[in-house]
């Protein structure tokens, strides 16, 4: 058996027939786009957390409905102001420590109505 000829693809197993939704090459026509809704609109909940983390705290802030070029904007101020690391996750954003009580003044100051969740 010929090597080359195993590694080759089959142009014809690579056609699509019929496709619903459209073509796959091309994710981005597909996803709806995410409403930039104001500061003063949004209710964000604050809460500090350690499920899941080997017992290290970690403050979440969640209930954002922007861009996420906003959300790695704002990460990067509250970071700072905080003093410590932190990530975006699925439309949340989470901060290394319990900064719960900070972050609520922070954000208010930003605008945001920012509550406190959780014990």
């Amino acid at each position: 058996m010929d090597s080359s000829k195993s590694k080759r693809a089959n142009p014809a197993s690579d056609r699509v027939v019929y496709s619903e939704f459209g073509s796959n090459s091309n994710p981005s026509a597909v996803e709806r786009p995410i409403q930039e809704v104001p500061p003063e609109r949004q209710n964000l909940r604050v809460q500090a957390s350690r499920k899941g983390r080997k017992g290290k705290t970690v403050t979440v802030i969640s209930g954002f409905q922007c861009q996420p070029e906003t959300l790695t904007q704002l990460l990067k101020q509250l970071k700072t102001q905080c003093g410590s690391g932190g990530t975006v996750k699925d439309d949340t954003l989470e901060i290394q420590g319990d900064h719960a009580q900070k972050l609520v003044q922070i954000l208010t100051q930003l605008g945001y109505k920012a509550k406190i969740s959780g014990g």
